[in-house]
């Protein structure tokens, strides 16, 4: 799975940081979900997608393998 997570990030000015804050995780889970190295729960990945106002499908990206 793929995510749009750091372009959304700089489209709105957040830090890494500034999105953990918003979302209640700790930073690194920010940088390890950038990185593909971490698949989000159902709710992680519906509070960054209300953060970015987007659709959860259109954050990220499911790839058949």
């Amino acid at each position: 799975m793929r995510n749009r997570i750091k372009e959304l990030r700089a489209r709105d000015n957040l830090t890494q940081l500034d999105l953990a804050k918003l979302v209640d995780v700790r930073r690194e889970t920010i940088v390890f979900l950038e990185k593909g190295k971490y698949n989000p729960s159902l709710k992680l990945a519906l509070n960054i997608s209300r953060i970015f106002k987007m659709r959860i499908e259109d954050v990220f990206i499911f790839e058949n393998e």
